[in-house]
């Protein structure tokens, strides 16, 4: 399986894309988490869909690193349910990442950033302690979707982030009803917000009820032409 072999790494991201193109997604993970065991994390907001690729994960490969950010501006809901579903699917290994107080300190010392630089925030609690914590892997799992958003529509499967890391995104081409049938298939709890107009959560101060029809994101920074946090973006240097 040419996932961490000496091909250059466009033509093993071309490669890996052909080969699963018609795969289902446990059908690409479960190679990929046998293959790869403790050199690839997933990385997971718990947020409205996130039990889905939780639970793939946590049936094929329990031991997977989880990689959680709790940016310290996160919904009361969402911390709860967190441990909720991380007892509930018997994940075994779920890393709580923050960011570094110093910084935060030093940033934004109110609290209160975001009202100012939206991605200066992100960039203080997500990007950064996320870049950090996934120095020790070759690879990581996303829940991305190209049905949540147009900047998302041409997603790919496999893809590479900014330092060489293989990325995986297994429900590419899912659908939102593809999502509710999996969690009514397997009785999945779902987050206590999304039956009250929140399709993505994220961050409190930052996230609203979307109004039906819009894209799922549309509650993220809304009045912002900002649609991403960054963590899938390339990191900027901090002195960029």
């Amino acid at each position: 399986m040419p996932y961490l072999n000496d091909m250059p790494l466009e033509a093993r991201i071309a490669l890996l894309n052909r080969r699963d193109a018609d795969k289902t997604a446990q059908e690409i993970l479960k190679p990929a988490l046998a293959l790869m065991t403790q050199k690839i994390a997933l990385v997971s907001s718990f947020g409205a869909d996130s039990a889905v690729l939780l639970h793939m994960v946590a049936q094929i490969a329990p031991k997977t690193p989880v990689l959680f950010i709790d940016t310290m501006k996160l919904f009361r809901a969402t911390l709860s349910y967190q441990k909720q579903l991380a007892n509930h699917l018997g994940l075994e290994i779920v890393n709580h990442i923050s960011p570094d107080p110093g910084r935060v300190f030093l940033q934004d010392t109110e609290g209160l950033l975001h009202q100012s630089n939206t991605d200066a925030c992100c960039t203080l609690r997500k990007v950064e302690p996320l870049h950090q914590a996934l120095a020790p892997f070759s690879a990581w799992i996303t829940g991305r979707k190209r049905h949540q958003s147009a900047t998302r529509a041409d997603l790919s499967i496999w893809e590479a982030d900014d330092a060489g890391r293989l990325k995986l995104n297994p429900l590419t081409h899912w659908s939102k009803q593809d999502i509710n049938a999996y969690f009514e298939t397997h009785n999945l709890p779902r987050h206590p917000l999304t039956d009250n107009g929140y399709p993505s959560i994220g961050c409190a101060p930052c996230t609203f009820r979307a109004r039906p029809g819009m894209d799922d994101r549309a509650g993220r920074w809304p009045g912002q032409s900002k649609t991403e946090c960054g963590i899938h973006l390339p990191v900027k240097p901090r002195n960029a």
